[in-house]
């Protein structure tokens, strides 16, 4: 099931920590994230917390049952092509139907930039720098 046509150049948490994304049950949460964003889960822990390392083409995040705010946090994810992680994510059965393409100016680089909330509430922006 190996659908990585995107790949993930990038990632900054909204918060602190990409690898310490919290969510509150971590079995309710990780199929999102295997099925429609194609992530596929590598490690998993006990302890201080339940969580899971998630790595889709060599590029990993973290979710655990840290009791953080997941509507909160999340990561922005550069990637090498928005228009076909929207495709890829839509054709993984995410139920949005428009991406609502936004450009946002960070410093000065340009972004084309889509949201998406997981289940979970933790919140991710695809974006893909432009010219």
């Amino acid at each position: 099931m190996e659908t990585t046509n995107v790949t993930i150049k990038n990632a900054w948490p909204y918060q602190q920590d990409k690898m310490n994304l919290p969510v509150p049950d971590l079995e309710t949460a990780i199929p999102f994230y295997e099925t429609i964003m194609g992530f596929q889960v590598v490690a998993r822990k006990d302890a201080p917390y339940k969580s899971a390392t998630l790595d889709k083409g060599g590029f990993q995040i973290g979710l655990a049952e840290n009791g953080g705010d997941p509507t909160q946090d999340g990561c922005f994810f550069e990637v090498d092509d928005v228009e076909k992680a929207f495709a890829e994510l839509k054709a993984n059965g995410l139920e949005k139907s428009e991406p609502k393409f936004d450009h946002q100016k960070h410093g000065t680089t340009d972004w084309k930039v889509f949201f998406v909330v997981a289940p979970d509430g933790l919140c991710y922006c695809y974006g893909e720098r432009q010219n």
